[in-house]
């Protein structure tokens, strides 16, 4: 339900637990919460969300750092619980307030994070924990937990304090043939079900798909048949970070006498501290050097890049523009091996024509099996509500049809509907005496970061961005002289998105002058109000000619 009408909470009551939702509730990305015990903060995660079409220029959304803007002293530590952008994506500009803060997680996680950090000229305090390790951090014990997921290395917490016990699952599955071997560690789950779980914070994606989730070694025969057909190159997209994917596609092209190449900055360096650390193993004398791809034959060569979502400036996305070295056509063959990320339909789809239109063949999830899920779907969620036996269930990392569905997996393996707790973003919630209720609302918004500008951009300058893209863009110039009544220069008429600026020029010039005219006849004297009366002459002619509604910007200067 909505809390936004909800007024702020009380203060903490002395021996409860605060949840504060900042990002990841009702959406895919952003993903953050705050913990609060006696005064002393504990963040898990710190994501960032991708912008979709309407959201022209942005290039990153932040979680709202509103509420604790003036308690970074406050906060023990950051706990990640694996290394997807949505969950570490928005680090660098949390530890901005506050560099000092502890940073924990496995080891790729933090690898990641540190790569990060030195683009932003961040040097973090970095603290690598291990599966089944128990930290305290101020009133918070933190035990990681393995969890299966499609980067390895993820995990969950188990977070304990006086107040009570709170599973957060990070995003998981249950995978019981994964490339490496580390399964989701169900063992401690049952445990922690046993000693009591007051709160268990699940991951909601895959909450509407029934059974389970296909293993990856599915994938294995489909990227087989793939290699065998492909007559010239084959260019595989993926998010950076997903390395079991990138292992299988290495293993496949080594079985099939391919190298392979990694192209994309983001993926060169990933995949390279993959390597460093054992994740990805790489046959020696396997991989080459981008630029040395024109030296390959194409049924040699195999290039893994980033642009899986459609991202305007990765690697795919520009190839399918014909705006990168690399050009593909009809003998070679583009593996999309990723699921599409609710909003990014349509960047993706456009990838896929623009690739289709030079001639390549191209194999996505919608024709082929190349990709499965890093998130439980439902039969995995109801194994694990019956294991854990939550007192407290609160959906997470969803849009809301997902924390819906998850909600009524929840109920139906018999927890009670007043003990689920379906929130949004900014929901503020206290656990006491083993029952979690909502205690209010803090106002939290989209923060978007456009190249270096950080909450600069606001809701209406994107209203203005998408009404110049779609709408057009109108300018008049006049300058008066308001005491003598006459227009003295203009008008001048210049527009975009309309076609050739004389044409518009040609209809409304006299009908703007005329305008200005009986304004100033009127006895109009301020700048403004003849800046209004254009306003309504060039709106007026442009809704009935063109049925649109441009960006209008008159310009009155008295002489």
């Amino acid at each position: 339900m909505s809390h936004v009408k909800l007024p702020p909470p009380p203060a903490l009551e002395s021996g409860a637990l605060r949840v504060v939702a900042l990002g990841g509730l009702g959406e895919i990305g952003r993903n953050m919460t705050v913990f609060e015990f006696g005064g002393r903060l504990l963040i898990v995660d710190c994501g960032v969300l991708f912008p979709e079409d309407n959201q022209p220029g942005v290039d990153l959304i932040l979680p709202d750092f509103g509420p604790i803007a003036d308690r970074w002293q406050d906060v023990e530590a950051v706990v990640l619980t694996h290394g997807h952008e949505d969950h570490i994506g928005a680090l660098p500009y949390l530890l901005r307030h506050r560099p000092d803060i502890p940073v924990l997680g496995s080891r790729l996680t933090l690898a990641f994070v540190e790569a990060k950090m030195r683009e932003h000229r961040i040097t973090p305090h970095l603290t690598a924990a291990s599966d089944r390790e128990r930290v305290t951090l101020g009133p918070f014990d933190v035990e990681f937990l393995a969890v299966n997921h499609s980067i390895p290395d993820a995990m969950a917490l188990a977070i304990r304090t006086p107040a009570g016990t709170v599973l957060h699952t990070g995003d998981f599955k249950m995978d019981q043939l994964p490339l490496d071997g580390r399964i989701t560690d169900l063992n401690s789950f049952a445990r922690l079900g046993d000693e009591g779980v007051d709160l268990l914070m699940i991951d909601s994606t895959n909450a509407e798909v029934p059974g389970f989730v296909s293993s990856e070694r599915d994938i294995v025969p489909v990227l087989d048949a793939v290699f065998l057909r492909a007559e010239g190159r084959i260019i595989v997209a993926s998010f950076a970070s997903h390395v079991h994917r990138i292992q299988q596609v290495i293993d496949m092209a080594a079985l099939h006498g391919r190298k392979v190449a990694f192209v994309g900055r983001s993926m060169v360096r990933n995949m390279g501290i993959a390597r460093d650390l054992g994740y990805l193993q790489i046959p020696g004398g396997m991989l080459v050097a981008s630029d040395d791809l024109p030296d390959l034959p194409d049924d040699e060569a195999v290039l893994i890049c980033t642009g899986s979502q459609g991202e305007p400036m990765a690697v795919l996305s520009r190839i399918a523009n014909r705006d990168h070295p690399i050009n593909v056509g009809p003998s070679d063959t583009v593996v999309l091996a990723s699921s599409l990320i609710p909003g990014n339909e349509n960047a993706v789809f456009r990838v896929i024509n623009g690739l289709a239109k030079l001639g390549a063949h191209v194999v996505h999830k919608g024709n082929a099996l190349v990709h499965v899920s890093g998130h439980a779907a439902a039969g995995e969620l109801q194994y694990v509500y019956n294991i854990v036996k939550p007192r407290n269930v609160l959906p997470i990392h969803g849009e809301w049809r997902h924390m819906r569905a998850n909600a009524a997996l929840a109920e139906g393996v018999g927890i009670a509907s007043e003990r689920i707790t379906l929130a949004e973003d900014g929901t503020v919630m206290d656990l006491a005496d083993g029952v979690l209720s909502v205690a209010g609302y803090l106002p939290v918004g989209f923060v978007y970061v456009d190249g270096s500008s950080v909450g600069d951009v606001t809701e209406t300058s994107l209203k203005d961005r998408r009404v110049l893209g779609e709408e057009g863009f109108i300018s008049v110039f006049v300058a008066v002289d308001i005491v003598d009544g006459v227009i003295v220069a203009g008008p001048e008429i210049h527009a975009r998105g309309f076609g050739p600026d004389d044409e518009i020029a040609g209809a409304l010039t006299e009908q703007v002058a005329r305008a200005v005219e009986q304004a100033l006849s009127d006895g109009a004297d301020e700048t403004h109000e003849l800046q209004q009366r254009i306003r309504r002459v060039v709106g007026k002619w442009v809704n009935s000619t063109h049925r649109r509604r441009p960006m209008i910007i008159p310009v009155v200067v008295e002489a």
